[in-house]
């Protein structure tokens, strides 16, 4: 061994005995000239009792000493500061070991991630999160890593989305680092102040004070964006929200103070135009909401419009101007603002509602009556009404008859229905009549009506059916005078739609389906009588679903006998002296109706344009089966959406007009002939 060598070795001794010190004291010191790195880790592992493992890129030669006595705690700082110094860092492990390793590979090890309450010390590598509340992180981290060692083991990383910095480097630098971080946040903390405005509007104070804080920074510089004040209106409660620093705060403040005047008109006047309400009808709320206000300024107190109410030391007044459907408000501002806010929410597209109702009847109807009537020219005859025929005509045929007349028999026979044979002997006469009746009657009505939410709309289809109501005698003559009211007959729709939440409509509905009836015997100068069907119900139901609203299901039999007394009772021959009369009715009548909800004016387009192609396309299949030489031609309906075109006829006649009304003109104008 060399004297060098053996220098080495005894210095190393030397050291590691000084670094041992006293037992008793825990106390160590230290001194190493020109010795191996890893002789200098095993030993202080050694002293701490402390397992470390070497990366096998930790090499070379350390020159350090220690002259003052140091404890535990010292003694691994100590050891963390050496390292440091040489590019190597100490990466703690949860079961106590140690691992040395270069210090720009510890920053992606586990490194311990500190807070707070225990932010680590001294050399050793710590991760912390540090939350900024007031600056963005984006702009504070480029200006943090020029303060780190970012070649060795120290790294800066920010994450937007929670405005959070993450800090890896030595302990002493990371807490340096929030330190700084913690200052500039607390520089750019933005305090809060709301200003309550008495009369100027707070939309329009914060519209001015805006605009001069663009004047004020016309490069829009991102340092003057951050440290301008945000000023922000409360139309609920009228007043200004100021943010930002003190400095900036109180120039806002004072110009809003100093904006903030009584005006000397006490009050302003403004125009809202309205885009879908009537005005009109939006007075009378405007005016209770009024009201309100009134009452809150005054403390609850009862307020009454009258010819204008005082509010806020200015009168309001609320008008509507129907030409232009227009609202003419006056009032303060604080009142403009919520009179204002009401509007906008009260002027709003309202939906509208389609509804479609198919109303199907079905009657069938069945009859058959026979009889037989006698007649004797001196001594009387048998008569039933229900067949028709007159007495009078019987007789007056009979006798004529027996003298060969046949013009009477032709008149009797043209009241007969059905079936009638007969025959006469001498004074003796006898006619036996019948007749069977089959009626169907399919009635088929699709009525459809559009109309706005929450209003009625009613569709009628029918006629005029005059009814006698009474008769008045005149005081001047001995005439009386017949009073007609007219009775409407046909079908009738009234509905008023009303659209709930999840596309539900609250349908309050009028169904009414009516007819002239056949009068029975007996009501002739009565006047008519009629066959009427209502359905008045409420029914809740979803866009573009059918319901059945109601329905009636009727079957009527009906028989009738008249007989001359004791000769009708005979068996057999009974039939020869009286008139049987079967009638069988039946009537189905069924009603459906659907809603659809009409949001947009495309899907009230779209459903505008099926129901008009549908006609369109029955006009076109008429047209085509009509004949060629049908005249006139039928007219058919331009396709959905193009402008409505003149026929050729009406265009040539009004080309006609035209030259007349041209020839005309020129008639009467004077001539005057120009002297040579």
């Amino acid at each position: 061994m060399t004297n060098k060598g053996k220098g080495w070795r005894l210095a190393t001794i030397a050291a590691a005995l000084m670094m041992a010190g006293s037992a008793w004291a825990t106390e160590y010191s230290a001194s190493f000239k020109n010795a191996d790195i890893e002789e200098f880790i095993n030993t202080v592992g050694k002293n701490l009792n402390k397992t470390i493992i070497i990366e096998p890129s930790v090499r070379g030669k350390i020159n350090v000493r220690s002259y003052d006595l140091l404890n535990e705690e010292q003694y691994y700082q100590f050891f963390l500061s050496v390292l440091d110094v040489y590019g190597f860092a100490v990466v703690p492990m949860d079961n106590g070991v140690l691992k040395v390793l270069r210090s720009r590979d510890a920053k992606t090890s586990a490194i311990p991630v500190v807070d707070g309450s225990n932010p680590g010390m001294g050399d050793e590598m710590v991760t912390r999160v540090v939350p900024v509340r007031n600056v963005s992180v984006r702009e504070l981290a480029p200006l943090l890593r020029q303060l780190n060692d970012n070649a060795g083991g120290g790294n800066v990383v920010h994450y937007e989305p929670s405005n959070v910095l993450l800090i890896t480097g030595r302990a002493a630098v990371v807490n340096r680092l929030v330190e700084v971080v913690n200052r500039v946040d607390r520089a750019g903390d933005q305090d809060v102040d709301i200003i309550k405005l008495k009369f100027a509007s707070a939309g329009e104070i914060v519209r001015l004070v805006t605009n001069l804080n663009k004047d004020n920074n016309p490069q829009g510089g991102t340092t003057s964006l951050l440290l301008a004040p945000k000023v922000v209106a409360d139309e609920r409660t009228n007043s200004v929200v100021v943010s930002g620093e003190p400095k900036a705060r109180a120039r806002i403040i004072q110009m809003v103070r100093q904006l903030d005047r009584d005006l000397q008109s006490q009050g302003n006047t403004r125009v809202f135009y309205l885009k879908y309400g009537k005005a009109k009808d939006m007075v009378d709320v405007l005016k209770g909401v009024s009201s309100s206000i009134e009452a809150d300024k005054k403390g609850g107190g009862n307020a009454a419009m009258g010819g204008g109410a005082s509010i806020g030391g200015g009168k309001l007044a609320i008008s509507a101007d129907e030409t232009t459907n227009a609202l003419v408000i006056t009032a303060q501002p604080d009142v403009m603002a919520e009179l204002e806010q009401v509007i906008a929410k009260l002027d709003i597209r309202r939906a509208q509602v389609l509804v479609e109702a198919i109303i199907v009847e079905m009657q069938d109807s069945d009859g058959l009556n026979l009889g037989v009537q006698w007649n004797h020219a001196d001594y009387g005859s048998i008569q039933f009404t229900d067949t028709g025929v007159p007495i009078t005509a019987k007789v007056a045929a009979d006798k004529l008859n027996k003298n060969g007349n046949p013009e009477p028999l032709t008149k009797l026979m043209s009241s007969v229905n059905g079936m009638a044979a007969g025959f006469y002997h001498g004074d003796w006469s006898m006619l036996a009549t019948a007749i069977a009746s089959n009626t169907k009657n399919d009635i088929l009505s699709t009525p459809s009506i559009v109309t706005m939410d929450n209003k009625e709309a009613s569709f009628n289809v029918g006629k005029e059916v005059p009814t006698p109501t009474g008769s008045q005698s005149s005081t001047s003559t001995d005439s009386i005078f017949n009073t007609i009211a007219y009775k409407t007959v046909g079908t009738k729709l009234t509905v008023t739609p009303q659209i709930n939440e999840g596309d539900s409509v609250l349908l309050t509905i009028e169904q009414e389906v009516s007819s002239v009836a056949k009068q029975a015997d007996g009501t002739a100068g009565l006047g008519p009588t009629f066959d009427t069907r209502t359905v008045k119900n409420a029914v809740l139901v979803k866009t573009g679903e059918t319901v059945v609203l109601g329905g009636l299901m009727d079957e009527q039999t009906k028989e009738e006998v008249s007989k001359v007394p004791l000769l009708g009772d005979i068996p057999g021959l009974g039939y020869l002296f009286r008139y049987t009369s079967n009638s069988t009715a039946k009537r189905n009548l069924m009603i459906f109706i659907r809603p659809t909800i009409l949001r947009d004016a495309n899907v009230y387009s779209g459903i505008s344009s099926n129901k008009y192609s549908l006609f369109r396309a029955e006009q076109l299949d008429a047209a085509a089966q009509e004949g060629y030489l049908t005249s006139p031609k039928r007219q058919v309906l331009p396709a959905y959406g193009q402008d409505v075109m003149v026929s050729p006829e009406v265009q040539k006649q009004l080309e006609q007009v035209k030259v007349r009304q041209q020839s005309a003109i020129e008639s009467t104008t004077p001539f005057v002939q120009s002297r040579p």
